[in-house]
């Protein structure tokens, strides 16, 4: 049973992802993992997001701004060297989620900063976001990453996402940039390298020594595939189809964004997406809606009797679907 550290060296969120992917399928599942890396120019969309509607892809691709795609739920962000990421990865007897942000909240403090978590995702200073989560599980693994704004631009943020004003107006704010802030506004001259030394004393007071990580040339072949996907059209863009009926929505869970091919009186295909943190919300509706009548869609979601699946079809019923 070992404790590990690692920081990546590159820059590139394509390598970055994808050796958070590899070590999810890959690490023992009696070690525990704390991984940093740092993602130069690059949006970062939700396993279930779509990219058409969150970005402005047309300004990233004039700006070489790279499209990213987690294999975690949740929303999109933008990430510059301003940002630190990490990734606290374990087996499921050793993964707990209260003492991995205890970790960070105690590296937070020490620095001078005193944070509070919001929800089960977001940690906040001064009532604003500088850190966002998200959640993965593979097998016995269990996965638990996010970000640090540290001193990213956040005007990019405005440059690049098109933020669901639904989800704004949920949040009572006027604007993506509104909600978030550096914390080397609220201590500054705060590096990167200070807060990834304190997460990992932090953590190396919570566990015991930190050793770094073992990578080795057998690690970056094994880790190859896991880049290709990444980088791939295929994996970060997917295919928006044409489609015969668009529902939009947010609930307290997330945003869900439903295309629907029609014919024949029934949903002949469903493309769903969300950036609800549950990655599998998407699949399960998609499934449930295809072959559905065109007038019974909420009948096809309502076998849950609460939850999204139950908020879903209560907003299509008023809908008359």
């Amino acid at each position: 049973m070992g404790n590990y550290v690692y920081c990546a060296a590159s820059h590139s969120g394509y390598d970055n992802l994808a050796l958070d992917e590899w070590f999810l399928d890959n690490l023992a599942p009696e070690d525990w993992l704390l991984y940093f890396y740092q993602n130069a120019n690059a949006v970062i969309i939700g396993r279930n997001q779509n990219p058409w509607r969150e970005c402005d892809l047309a300004a990233m691709e004039r700006d070489g701004v790279e499209l990213v795609r987690r294999i975690t739920g949740g929303g999109a962000v933008y990430h510059d060297l301003g940002n630190l990421n990490y990734s606290f990865i374990t087996g499921a007897a050793r993964y707990d989620l209260e003492a991995q942000r205890q970790i960070l909240l105690e590296a937070l403090a020490s620095l001078g900063l005193t944070c509070t978590v919001s929800g089960r995702n977001d940690l906040l200073a001064d009532g604003l976001k500088i850190s966002g989560s998200a959640f993965a599980a593979r097998g016995q693994l269990r996965q638990h990453h996010g970000t640090l704004l540290i001193a990213a631009d956040l005007g990019q943020l405005a440059a690049y996402l098109r933020p669901d004003a639904l989800k704004l107006r949920a949040k009572g704010v006027a604007s993506v940039r509104a909600r978030v802030t550096n914390l080397s506004q609220l201590r500054p001259g705060l590096t990167v390298e200070a807060v990834m030394a304190a997460v990992t004393e932090a953590a190396a007071r919570a566990l015991g020594p930190l050793t770094p990580y073992p990578m080795d040339a057998a690690v970056w072949e094994s880790a190859a595939p896991y880049r290709a996907r990444q980088a791939s059209a295929a994996w970060r863009l997917g295919k928006t189809p044409q489609f015969d009926l668009q529902l939009t929505t947010r609930f307290a869970w997330g945003g869900v964004e439903l295309l629907l091919t029609l014919g024949h009186g029934t949903v002949e295909r469903a493309e769903v997406y969300t950036d609800a943190l549950d990655v599998d919300l998407a699949q399960t509706v998609a499934a449930r809606l295809t072959g559905a009548a065109t007038g019974a869609l909420a009948d096809a979601l309502e076998a849950d009797p609460s939850g999204p699946l139950a908020d879903l079809a209560a907003f299509l019923r008023a809908r008359g679907l």
